[in-house]
């Protein structure tokens, strides 16, 4: 049987433990193909704002590419198995990274079994849980070291349908600097949501559009794939927001650096096992966050500014 390759991770008290040989001594990025729909964008094709169809509508196009999804876990041993299973069969040369926060039902454990088996799969181990946007920086930290060209978060609950990757992929190599998978947008899909819930999100989007300046509808959106040239531009040590805040503030960082962001629509199911890790505090950081971003950068800097330019 192959062995395991280690490696010290990005993170704090964190090990990488490769999941099968070939993945420690060939290097990530496997030359794979995924199957890209034609174009269907809606609106100016050269826009920094953009909505593409997720139907494909006909011939297929194979793109070599470098892929790594992210999948931070904790206490999704219920899950991880299946989630792994429908990455590889929706895109059977994209590399998986679960970033691990001391499952203690086991899930790190899984994961590395199934690399074992199938091959493909990093897990990072780290000591405890630390968060959302913690685990997601250290994947990112990750995948840019080790030269993947496209680097996808994706959550391992199955609300996020992992057969939408292509679609993702596909608006990343079609010149995306970010692509999100939007509820929000023609033909995303939120079945089963009380109109109470839809009304919260999309008025907390609408909130972070406004205050921040983005033309995005669902900013909050956790299922997204990031160009790596656009994604190495943000200083990831100074993102300290988890949760809803941490999606935004990296949306708008791309934003702020003059990256081009696309919505692909999508259907966000239930989560069908487990428990959910979100809580109103949350809710609430994203939202104080927002609030001081939109303060700084656009009532606070430009008056800085303005007293720079006067005359003493």
């Amino acid at each position: 049987p192959p062995g395991h390759g280690t490696a010290t991770g990005a993170a704090d008290d964190s090990r990488v433990r490769d999941g099968a040989a070939h993945v420690a001594t060939s290097g990530p990025g496997s030359n794979g193909v995924v199957a890209r729909p034609g174009p269907t964008a809606i609106g100016a094709p050269g826009g920094r704002w953009g909505v593409i169809g997720a139907g494909p509508p006909g011939g297929l196009v194979f793109t070599p590419v470098k892929a790594l999804v992210v999948l931070p876990t904790f206490n999704e041993a219920e899950n991880i198995l299946i989630v792994l299973d429908r990455v590889r069969a929706a895109t059977p040369d994209t590399e998986v990274l679960v970033v691990d926060d001391g499952s203690p039902d086991g899930t790190a454990d899984l994961a590395e079994g199934w690399g074992d088996e199938h091959g493909g799969v990093q897990v990072l181990r780290r000591a405890a849980k630390s968060g959302l946007g913690s685990a997601y920086r250290a994947g990112f930290r990750m995948g840019l070291e080790q030269g993947y060209d496209t680097l996808i978060e994706m959550d391992s609950d199955l609300q996020h349908d992992p057969d939408m990757l292509p679609a993702l992929i596909h608006a990343v190599q079609d010149g995306a600097d970010l692509a999100i998978g939007s509820r929000y947008v023609p033909g995303g899909e939120v079945p089963g949501w009380k109109f109470s819930r839809r009304f919260i999100s999309q008025a907390g989007n609408l909130y972070a559009g406004l205050v921040l300046g983005m033309h995005v509808r669902d900013a909050t959106a956790g299922f997204r794939a990031y160009a790596a040239p656009a994604l190495a531009k943000i200083a990831l040590e100074e993102i300290k927001a988890d949760g809803y805040g941490f999606q935004i503030e990296m949306a708008y960082e791309v934003n702020r650096n003059g990256g081009r962001i696309v919505e692909v629509p999508i259907t966000f199911g239930e989560r069908q096992r487990g428990t959910s890790k979100m809580s109103s505090r949350i809710v609430f950081e994203a939202l104080g966050l927002v609030t001081w971003w939109g303060l700084r950068d656009r009532i606070i800097a430009p008056i800085r500014r303005l007293v720079r330019r006067s005359p003493r």
